[in-house]
């Protein structure tokens, strides 16, 4: 009885598109990176979030019914330099003692190519006490067991944001017209996952 029901619940959720088959897919974050880039005066400044974790919901026979949600640490950021690094945490740009959380969760997958396994997530960036909509180009980079037999799979994505949309005004004048730090922000995530069922 147990068996047949279990046969039925199979066949069932065979029928309904990216439900079938979907996989939970859980960042590590020891083989994952979040990094940005912006610039300053005339050259890029890159850095990266330390703490971070997410998850993604997965079938690769159907990758417009995938479903992404991470956190980020904002207090996490590096860029190298205390200094800067302590002033990114400040009431000038993250305020994490306020907002120390920086969330992405996804609402929809477009401009899938399942032959590159390529596509657009859309989603929802809480940074800042705010939540705007952003899209990031994403790849799934495929799945294989490691030399002591886990399931691993990868994922790349990313896209470019304008700070301002989420308050992240703070900036200074130079004599040229210009100002000391870009508006443009782009960000990049390498995602090594653990897959489950």
């Amino acid at each position: 009885m147990r068996r047949r029901n279990w046969l039925a619940l199979t066949f069932a959720a065979s029928l309904v598109p990216g439900l079938g088959w979907a996989k939970t897919y859980t960042v590590d974050p020891d083989h994952s990176s979040v990094t940005f880039r912006v610039r300053h005066l005339f050259t890029e400044v890159q850095g990266r979030f330390r703490q971070f974790k997410g998850t993604i919901v997965f079938d690769p026979a159907s990758p417009e019914t995938a479903k992404v949600d991470g956190t980020i640490q904002a207090g996490s950021v590096d860029t190298d330099v205390k200094q800067r690094d302590d002033d990114l945490r400040s009431a000038n740009f993250f305020d994490v003692a306020k907002t120390p959380e920086i969330l992405f969760e996804s609402t929809q997958v477009t401009d899938v190519n399942k032959t590159d396994m390529t596509g657009k997530v859309h989603g929802n960036l809480t940074m800042h006490g705010v939540t705007k909509p952003v899209v990031l180009d994403a790849k799934f980079l495929g799945e294989a067991k490691d030399p002591w037999g886990n399931n691993k799979a990868g994922f790349h994505a990313e896209g470019k944001i304008d700070r301002r949309d989420w308050g992240l005004t703070w900036n200074k004048a130079l004599e040229t017209g210009n100002v000391l730090v870009g508006n443009d922000v782009t960000i990049r995530i390498d995602a090594e996952t653990a897959v489950g069922e």
